[in-house]
């Protein structure tokens, strides 16, 4: 293996590929060497030194694939978008410690890792890209440093990861994760138990329009379906209900008269309460935004002046702000909301002064997110906080014990793909659904869609309960149960979801004899070993489910259930070799639980 010293392009030969280093900074020297791994699966280590503090400009690692058997790219967040891109397609894959994850993945037409590419860096900024070239027909792989980076650095040190090795790519993703969990600086916080139960939000139907006694009354309901923890979102801060955030940064409860009765009544039910704060923002009608004064990234932000976490007296007061709520309420969880506004702004100065302790806007947010989760957890160990997409990378699962699919109010497909998404790349973390809504005029079976599609993360719901359909609670009831009574296999059995450029139409998960499946379009389930339960969730519009055998598999006791947990059918089933059809009702359940195998043959 070659280095490159202070040189514009230089390719490192390697027995595999050839890695081209493209640099037009001559302040440093740039190595690249080899550390590990064979020839599927190869980590490197990047490292630049300079003698002297420079500002580095950008720095781009490139290499190239034959473009065989791709189907697809997947990234993070792309969410129906996993096409291949073409070169000439500029926009590239960024991650940062607040948005999205180091990785891309090429996948082919049966499901399988093609090309795997990560970085440790989950902190700076890094651009990622994997194009087709029409003029040779190969996948050209690109990482970008430095692009953002507007302040003096001495040295800088990252590991890449290389996987080319011919499994399912959600294996890939889930050892991708693990691999960032082993570094000292990803470890991800503990998850407490309450983070892995459903949970009850404000947001969808009340807004900002919060009332005491009809919030009380619905978490009544919401504890008597099965959820045990709600999140009183915006409006419980501010009087002010025209959806803008002129008044965020005080963080007092102007909106109810005894916030900390209120609370207390709501965890007498048996629920958890956790509180919405939208973290950067310092509303120019709050105190906060006089006192800080010339401690913002911006002042020119769309909805309010973004505070600078660069600055020590910034982050002790937004520490200060959660410490004392946690204290004074008494609460059990934060849902930090907007992260990914921490970021560099035309106006954002980077101009030295002696009051700001950090250079890089990153690495004050790491700062702060981990100064509020050891703060938080003094007060109480078992705290749940919750980040949404598309800040939930490995970097903020060492802040956040909860990970949330991004808003998509009323759209079951977008959910279920960010859920698999998600879930992919967490490890441990619990990942949440956005929270489900739906016309109350809906039919529960059409309903029900909008609730299956979170069945393999943790439900959140977000309806006001009292209004709804006796049928429609009979459906979040019944699932809600059987969602709880499978918590373990759901959660923490093997995941594999299938066909990503089709939205993920089959979702399987696994743990010991239990496989449960997520079947949410006409696709043929298929079933290759013998298995003590398996159960079938029909989330599609059709009431044919087809089981392919791909052997003789036994004799199975089979119970159907509509939507609302009726039992509309119970037979026995010989399961045998090739496709066998079970009707059941739209949105219904099957149950098989084993009675005999076939011997083999």
């Amino acid at each position: 293996m070659e280095a490159n010293n202070n040189a514009i392009d230089t390719v490192i030969k390697d027995s595999i590929r050839d890695i081209k280093i493209t640099s037009n900074t001559n302040d440093a020297s740039c190595q690249l060497e080899k550390i590990g791994g064979d020839k599927e699966l190869m980590l490197y280590r990047f490292h630049i030194v300079s003698d002297n503090e420079f500002i580095p400009r950008p720095i781009v690692l490139e290499w190239k694939v034959p473009a065989l058997n791709c189907k697809g790219l997947w990234k993070p967040t792309s969410d129906f978008s996993k096409r291949i891109e073409a070169d000439w397609e500029l926009e590239n894959h960024e991650s940062r410690i607040s948005i999205d994850s180091p990785v891309n993945l090429m996948f082919g037409n049966n499901d399988e890792n093609i090309i795997c590419f990560s970085c440790s860096n989950a902190i700076n900024k890094i651009e990622l890209a994997a194009k087709y070239c029409e003029e040779d027909d190969h996948i050209h792989c690109k990482i970008i440093f430095f692009t953002e980076c507007k302040y003096t650095i001495k040295d800088f040190g990252v590991d890449i990861r290389l996987d080319y090795r011919n499994i399912h790519f959600s294996k890939v993703l889930k050892e991708t994760s693990e691999w960032w969990e082993s570094y000292d600086d990803l470890k991800p916080t503990y998850v407490p138990d309450i983070a892995r139960k459903p949970l009850y939000s404000t947001w969808y139907q009340f807004h900002q329009d919060l009332e005491e006694d009809l919030l009380i009354y619905e978490c009544k309901l919401a504890k008597s379906l099965g959820f045990e923890s709600i999140i009183i979102d915006d409006g419980w801060q501010t009087k002010d209900n025209n959806r803008g955030y002129d008044y965020t940064g005080d963080w007092q409860s102007e909106h109810f008269e005894d916030f900390k009765t209120l609370i207390k009544k709501i965890q007498n039910l048996g629920m958890n309460v956790g509180l919405w704060y939208s973290v950067p923002f310092c509303g120019t009608k709050s105190k906060a935004y006089q006192l800080f004064k010339g401690k913002f990234l911006t002042e020119n932000h769309r909805w309010a002046p973004v505070f600078d976490p660069r600055f020590k007296v910034v982050r002790e007061y937004l520490v200060g702000l959660y410490v004392k709520a946690a204290m004074e309420w008494g609460l059990d969880g934060f849902k930090l909301d907007f992260i990914d506004d921490f970021k560099a702004y035309p106006d954002t100065s980077f101009e030295i002064d002696p009051e700001r302790d950090f250079n890089s806007i990153n690495s004050a947010v790491d700062a702060l997110l981990t100064e509020v989760i050891v703060e938080v957890k003094k007060v109480n160990p078992e705290i749940f906080i919750e980040f949404r997409q598309k800040y939930t990378g490995p970097a903020m699962r060492k802040y956040g014990n909860m990970m949330r699919a991004f808003d998509c109010p009323g759209d079951a497909t977008m959910n279920r793909v960010r859920i698999a998404d998600l879930k992919m790349l967490s490890g441990k973390t619990a990942v949440h659904s956005d929270m489900v809504t739906w016309n109350l005029k809906e039919k529960v079976e059409y309903a029900a869609f909008q609730y299956l599609n979170t069945m393999f993360g943790v439900p959140q719901i977000s309806v006001m309960l009292n209004e709804l359909p006796k049928s429609h609670l009979n459906m979040i009831r019944f699932y809600t149960r059987y969602w709880l009574d499978n918590t373990k296999t759901l959660l923490d059995g093997e995941f594999i979801p299938s066909s990503p450029l089709a939205n993920y139409p089959v979702k399987k998960v696994t743990q010991n004899d239990k496989v449960i499946f997520g079947l949410f379009d006409d696709q043929v389930i298929k079933v290759d070993k013998v298995c003590n339960g398996i159960d079938i969730i029909n989330a599609k519009p059709s009431e044919e489910v087809l089981v392919l055998a791909e052997r003789n598999i036994g004799k199975y006791t089979v119970q159907t259930f509509n939507c609302q947990g009726y039992i509309v059918n119970d037979k026995t089933i010989f399961l045998k070799e090739g496709v066998n059809m079970v009707k059941t009702p739209i949105s219904g359940l099957i149950q098989m639980k084993l009675v005999s195998s076939f011997k083999a043959n």
